[in-house]
C-alpha cells in the first residue's frame, strides 16, 4: 500500500471534480448491481501515465461535453485493493490494468480503456476518445 499522504492529492484530483471514491468491494458491488444508467470508473494509479494522461483526460472529457455518465467514480490501485479487484472482475475478460477507465451501462461493462491505450497518448487524446464513448453510450 502506498502512504495515504502520497496518494491523497492524486485522489483529490478526481474527487474535487465530482468523482466518488469506491474504497471497498461492497461499494463497487452495491453500485453496479441493479444500477440503471452509465458509470465511469477510473482505476487510478501513482504512475506517470495516470498523472499525465488518464486523470486529466477523464476530467477534460467530462468538462467538455454535455453527454456525460450518470455516475463518476474512482478506485485507487495499490490502496483500495478489494475495490480495484471488484472493478477488475467486472471488466473481465480484460486483464488487470492500471490506470484504466471503464464505462458501465446498466451495471455491465460497455467500454474499457486499458493502460496500453493510455500510455503514449496525451490527455487531449484520452478526452476526445472518452467524449466519443460518451456520445455512443450516455
Amino acid at each position: 500500500m502506498y502512504p495515504e499522504e502520497l496518494v491523497a492529492p492524486m485522489r483529490a484530483e478526481l474527487t474535487n471534480r465530482g468523482f466518488v471514491e469506491f474504497r471497498t468491494a461492497e461499494a463497487v458491488e452495491d453500485h453496479l448491481k441493479d444500477h440503471k444508467g452509465t458509470s465511469l470508473i477510473v482505476i487510478n494509479s501513482v504512475c506517470g501515465c495516470a498523472a499525465g494522461s488518464a486523470r486529466p483526460g477523464a476530467i477534460m472529457a467530462i468538462m467538455n461535453t454535455d453527454k456525460k455518465p450518470d455516475t463518476l467514480a474512482t478506485v485507487f490501485a495499490g490502496n483500495d485493493v478489494e475495490a480495484v479487484n471488484k472493478v477488475r472482475e467486472a471488466c473481465l475478460p480484460y486483464p488487470p490494468s492500471s490506470p484504466a477507465i471503464a464505462l458501465f451501462k446498466d451495471g455491465q461493462l460497455a467500454h474499457f480503456v486499458e493502460r496500453h491505450h493510455i500510455e503514449g497518448r496525451n490527455a487531449e487524446m484520452i478526452a476526445h476518445h472518452l467524449i466519443d464513448v460518451f456520445e455512443e453510450y450516455c
